[in-house]
């Protein structure tokens, strides 16, 4: 089967920077995956250039087997919300309606509910939408794109509790009905650890974990120590993670050095 998403010693530099080291990993169709890790670990970097937003330094990335740079094929099946979301001067009801034309399965019935779920004034002028407002915005686009792979990069940024619950129920409803490969990227490791099949934590530009939650077949594994010395942002996410769900709930698939 091909993955949904392949990435093969991935790397981002800015200006000597690292931003993404070395980074290779596949997801296979049909799943939830988590990327986990602190603001600049490289989250947004690594989603863009998935998203065909952003070239590569090296390696090699992609999407239902194909490069998503300028790919019509690929990026009409592919939608990214992104915490920073821009929109045109458009009306609430005009940003929903061009979304619209750029994916096969839209979901006007879905859009209509989401919009009135999240309390969003259909005729309000994005530019006039609160922080919060602007973020479900984006999750009405990415949930009824019905995208074949849904990338969503932190997009909760200034939603209530309740906002970001109903993000998840309607995410959960939507992949149960029809599901699609999502990569979602946050830091609310206690909120979303519940969503996901599969845990990536990044640090550093580096995947240093990589990990299902919930394999009651697994049950009798060991988790593995937590990442060497040096890595210390890692080694806090680690123990959160641990501390969160114990060792039973939580177990590797690999871990990675």
């Amino acid at each position: 089967m091909t993955p949904a998403i392949s990435v093969v010693g991935l790397s981002r530099l800015y200006r000597g920077q690292l931003a993404l080291d070395n980074v290779s990993f596949d997801i296979e169709p049909g799943s939830i995956t988590g990327l986990l890790g602190r603001n600049g670990a490289g989250k947004t970097t690594f989603m863009r250039i998935v998203a065909g937003h952003e070239f590569a330094s090296a390696g090699t990335v992609t999407v239902l087997g194909a490069c998503p740079v300028e790919n019509e094929t690929v990026l009409r099946q592919m939608v990214f919300v992104r915490e920073d979301q821009a929109y045109p001067d458009f009306r609430v009801r005009h940003a929903v309606q061009a979304a619209s034309w750029f994916y096969p399965n839209w979901s006007h019935e879905l859009a209509g509910a989401l919009l009135e779920e999240f309390g969003l004034p259909p005729n309000r002028k994005v530019k006039k939408l609160s922080r919060g407002m602007r973020s479900a915005l984006g999750i009405v686009i990415g949930l009824a794109a019905r995208a074949e792979v849904t990338l969503f990069d932190e997009p909760y940024a200034g939603l209530d509790p309740v906002a970001r619950q109903l993000f998840y129920d309607r995410l959960l409803a939507e992949y149960a009905e029809h599901p699609r490969t999502v990569l979602l990227s946050t830091h609310l490791i206690d909120e979303a650890a519940g969503l996901m099949e599969r845990v990536m934590v990044i640090d550093r530009g580096r995947i240093v974990l990589d990990a299902a939650p919930g394999r009651p077949d697994l049950s009798d594994r060991v988790i593995p120590e937590p990442p060497q010395p040096g890595t210390e942002p890692a080694v806090l996410i680690w123990g959160r993670m641990r501390a969160m769900t114990g060792a039973r709930s939580f177990l590797p698939a690999r871990a990675v050095t």
